[in-house]
């Protein structure tokens, strides 16, 4: 499910609506390798658009059928994580990365405050801005939700293979991320499940930090291997196993 650059839409947030009552918001921090005209693919080849540092494969396939599933109200960035990534904290020095995984980036590399504003404004904030009102939407309809984002990571790391199929991570709050673990554990395929890998979950001024945490909400980054997850047949394979665990839970809570 690799992909060249493609065209840029409008807005920076595609929605997809859902029942803000059923106590779910999800989330796609990096679905797409798009960038506007106007920055020009930021100068890096066509090539690299189709790698893990342009967006993260599979995941908004995955976000997309799960919100069809579930009913539940979905948020994905239209724009490459290379324009600048928003899941990362505003003065994270990886918000605007001027080289990623041995790839330069030269529309990035002589970026100043002013042009890391702009695209806070461009990019960053209208999506932070979506979820804040998803979040509110879901308050005033009485169901204050469980913020789940997707992403996907690759199989292997700087020549070391991952042992994991599927990860979840998560911080000071294992509410929801601690029945995740247990359920994928349970499956009967025997995954490999990183609790808290391959990243860990505590990143501050992250997505799931500044609009789950700062709320007390409960929460889970899942991390599923690219591999799995790179045709529309493994995407739909793993959102019907992540709703059939999410769907009790959520009801639950």
């Amino acid at each position: 499910m690799t992909a060249v650059p493609s065209p840029h839409p409008p807005q920076p947030v595609e929605t997809i609506p859902g029942d803000p009552a059923c106590g779910l918001l999800l989330l796609c921090d990096h679905a797409s390798n798009a960038v506007p005209p106007d920055l020009d693919n930021l100068g890096v080849a066509a090539p690299h658009f189709e790698r893990h540092i342009a967006y993260d494969i599979g995941a908004a396939a995955v976000t997309r059928a799960l919100a069809r599933r579930l009913g539940a109200p979905a948020l994905l960035t239209t724009f490459s994580r290379l324009i600048i990534d928003p899941n990362r904290g505003r003065t994270d020095p990886t918000l605007v990365m001027r080289l990623s995984d041995g790839a330069i980036v030269p529309g990035n590399a002589r970026i100043g405050p002013e042009g890391i504003a702009e695209r806070l404004a461009r990019f960053y904030d209208p999506y932070d801005q979506a979820i804040d009102a998803g979040v509110d939407a879901a308050f005033a309809a009485g169901a204050p939700p469980a913020i789940v984002t997707v992403h996907s990571f690759t199989p292997a790391w700087r020549g070391v293979a991952r042992p994991w199929q599927v990860g979840i991570l998560w911080d000071r709050d294992d509410r929801l991320a601690r029945p995740l673990i247990e359920g994928l554990r349970a499956d009967p395929a025997g995954f490999t499940v990183g609790d808290n890998q391959p990243y860990g979950g505590g990143l501050p001024g992250d997505t799931i930090d500044r609009h789950a945490m700062a709320r007390g909400l409960p929460n889970a980054l899942i991390e599923i291997r690219q591999d799995l997850i790179g045709d529309a047949a493994g995407a739909e394979e793993w959102a019907a196993r992540f709703a059939a665990l999410l769907g009790p839970l959520v009801a639950r809570a």
